[in-house]
Order: structure tokens, then sequence, then C-alpha cells
């Protein structure tokens, strides 16, 4: 009975994939991280700490602007999964749980916690067209063009085996992000040596936190979209990491160098 079922899914699942719309939309993500990558240097400046080169002429306040841009990549996969009729197995609705739970922390906690500078209004813009385009391009991979081999034994030990990765990189993340927040009092505006977890090791642990998680999420889902979204971050907060090293290095003589930007003891 498992296995008609199985065979029901994989036939509907062929029906309803266009594969020429994921891999455009998968190529262009891995080509939009190259250029960023590319370009760093001009475009690094657009917020936060490295904004101060810059004028914008428009800024939002950072919790609401967190919001705003990360909601795209929870809502779309949703309505995805809400707006159709066909079945879904398990492996898949662990998978799309995996990634809209990344996506809950950022909208519903990080956003309401962040005390970030204001945020310039086009990096906001941006930002909301790119979590629109993932949040459908991961959520239509998973629920319509994943095969999963029907959940066996031998697939679930494997995404169980990568998902721990992408829960590890996620508690780093969130650690890290704990130890930013409580690192200044309320009103404070000087910048101080972050302390504790993976700061001891790395000045960037949030951002290597989150290249893990999602390079474990793709290993997981085993597919195209996964990947090109993990090379994605990759390439846009890699050199964030590295910028806030030199940040760092820069205004504290007293800075650990036995810290490395992004990998301990590596870069």
């Amino acid at each position: 009975e498992d296995s008609t079922r199985g065979k029901e899914i994989q036939s509907t699942d062929r029906m309803y994939c266009n594969q020429d719309l994921l891999n455009y939309l998968s190529f262009g993500m891995v080509l939009a991280g190259l250029w960023h990558l590319y370009r760093h240097k001009k475009i690094q400046t657009c917020y936060g700490r490295h904004m101060m080169q810059t004028s914008p002429t428009r800024l939002v306040p950072a919790r609401l602007a967190w919001f705003i841009q990360e909601l795209p990549a929870i809502l779309i996969p949703l309505l995805l999964m809400l707006t159709s009729h066909k079945p879904y197995s398990v492996g898949k609705m662990l998978l799309l749980g995996t990634f809209c739970l990344h996506y809950f922390y950022r909208t519903f906690i990080y956003s309401f916690l962040v005390r970030g500078q204001p945020y310039p209004l086009n990096a906001m813009v941006g930002a909301i067209f790119f979590t629109s385009i993932n949040g459908f391009l991961q959520g239509y991979y998973l629920l319509h063009c994943a095969q999963l081999n029907e959940w066996k034994t031998d697939c679930r030990l494997k995404i169980g085996g990568c998902l721990l990765l992408f829960y590890t990189g996620m508690a780093i993340n969130i650690h890290s992000d704990y130890c930013l927040r409580n690192l200044r009092k309320s009103g404070e505006v000087i910048y101080k040596v972050p302390k504790g977890g993976l700061f001891e090791y790395v000045s960037a642990p949030n951002y290597l936190g989150e290249i893990v998680e999602w390079f474990g999420y793709a290993m997981a889902t085993w597919g195209f979209p996964s990947l090109s979204f993990a090379v994605f971050t990759t390439c846009f907060i890699g050199p964030r990491a590295i910028y806030h090293h030199r940040f760092y290095n820069k205004k504290f003589k007293s800075y650990s160098k036995s810290r490395k930007a992004l990998i301990p003891f590596l870069l």
C-alpha cells in the first residue's frame, strides 16, 4: 500500500514539476551570488556598520525591515502547499518545515529582538525580491519536483544526518545573535569586541552558522535549487564576515590575532 501511494505521489509530482523553471531560477541564483562576490568591494556598504560611506535617502527601522523582508520566505511556501490539493510525503513536509523554521525565527523572533541601525529602503526591497524568489523556488522544488525514494529507512537516515548539520548551524547562528544582542546596553552606540561561543575563534560565527545551515539543508534535499541557495548565501555573507574581521582588527588594537574571519583556524 505504501509503495503504491509513493508511486502515485511521484507520478503527480512529474505532472506538476517544471524542471526548466527550476533550472533557470537556480542558475540565476548562483550567478547572482557570483556577481555579488565579484562586485563586493562596491556593494559591501549597503547596510549595517558598512553603510557609513553611503547616504541613503530613505531608511526603515531595523525591526520593521527584517520582519517585512523575511516574511515572503515563509509565507510563499505555505501558500504553495495550501493551494495545492495533491498529497505530500512525510519527508517533504519535514524538509519544507525545516526551511520554514529558519524563516519563522528570522521573521517572528529575530526581527523583534534586533537592535541594528535603520535599514536602507532599497536594500529592504532587494531582500524582499530575493526571499520571494527563493521561497517560491525551495517550496516549488520540494512540493512538486523532489524525489525522496518513498521515504524509506535509508532515506530517513541520510536526511536525518544532514538535518543534524542544519540544526547545528542554526544553533550557532542563534547563539551568536544572542551574544551580539547582549554586547551593548540599551541606548549604547559604541562598538565592542564580541565574546563567547565561536566568537573566540572567528569574527562572524553568525554567518558561519547560516552557511552551515544551508549546506546541511542542500545535502538533505539533494537538489540543485537548495544547493544554489547555499552557494548564494556563502557568496553574499562570506565577504561581510571578512569586512567584519577587518573592522575589528582596525578598530581594536588588542583584537585577538588568533581569530579568523569565518572558518576557525583557516579563513
